[in-house]
């Protein structure tokens, strides 16, 4: 974002009552944490595609190879 952007948002938050001015700021603080957790997760998604793709990979061929047994849901508890 550009100074003059910053500048603005600063502009037309003096204007406002100062409970406003906090709501406001905790809003903006909670939007950027929202961002940041969002950019972190697509890292994340991109850095290990190449791993899921190859995961999927074994066990379509483990299927078609008929050495694949269906899952126990009660065995992950």
């Amino acid at each position: 974002m550009s100074s003059a952007a910053i500048n603005t948002i600063v502009e037309i938050l003096e204007f406002l009552p100062d409970d406003l001015q906090k709501q406001v700021a905790e809003h903006i603080c909670e939007y950027i944490a929202d961002l940041e957790d969002e950019a972190r997760w697509n890292f994340l998604f991109k850095k290990s595609q190449n791993s899921l793709v190859a995961a999927a990979r074994q066990a379509k061929q483990e299927i078609a190879e008929g050495r694949s047994m269906p899952m126990d849901y009660d065995q992950l508890k």
